[in-house]
């Protein structure tokens, strides 16, 4: 088993940036894949960024350049820096981990908002 907690979420302005972290525990060592999703209301969760174990990345399209994910294995940690932020960036961002199965945190909000 696999826990995930999220935090870094928040309220901040269009054009600021926050970052997220997420913290696995548990069964760390099987985890290949980690990586952040979001879903905005009303829409469906979806990919914002995937760091596999050697570093290789992966982002939507939509916040190529702005967004940049990476990876402290000593730490068993993700992050997420988000620079530029839109209005449309705005939803729950969820941490995921991959090992033989999928694990989610629990998710935390971010809004971009004036």
């Amino acid at each position: 088993q696999v826990q995930l907690v999220e935090s870094g979420g928040g309220l901040v302005q269009p054009g600021g940036s926050l970052r997220l972290s997420c913290a696995a525990s548990g069964s760390i060592f099987s985890i290949n894949v980690m990586g952040w999703y979001r879903q905005a209301p009303g829409k469906q969760r979806e990919l914002v960024a995937i760091i596999g174990r050697g570093g290789s990345t992966n982002y939507a399209d939509s916040v190529k350049g702005r967004f940049t994910i990476s990876r402290d294995n000593a730490k068993d940690t993700v992050y997420l820096q988000m620079n530029s932020l839109k209005p449309e960036d705005t939803a729950v961002y969820y941490c995921k981990a991959v090992d033989t199965r999928d694990y989610w945190g629990q998710g935390t909000q971010v809004t971009v908002s004036s």
